[in-house]
């Protein structure tokens, strides 16, 4: 059974996600449309649960090029990895 068999709110399954897809660090970054095209979610969902995650600092928000990118911090791996357990 996956992660939705289970009652795992929406921003938690969202980094759940993002630590599937290998954006675990700064350099491993990916962009909004990087992530919206590996999770199909809609853009004000993933929105909307970037910014909760990015409030609670399990999500890190990057400059490279000028261009934004995100990923998780060490908080959001954990955060990530203790819905496994």
């Amino acid at each position: 059974m996956g992660l939705r068999g289970f009652s795992v709110p929406d921003e938690i399954y969202f980094l759940s996600m993002l630590h599937n897809i290998g954006a675990t660090s700064s350099d491993k970054s990916l962009t909004l449309e990087e992530i919206l095209r590996w999770t199909t979610l809609e853009p004000e969902k993933a929105r909307s649960n970037m910014h909760k995650l990015i409030e609670t600092n399990y999500i890190q928000v990057v400059s490279i090029g000028g261009v934004e990118k995100y990923s998780l911090t060490i908080d959001g791996i954990r955060k990530a990895l203790s819905v496994y357990s």
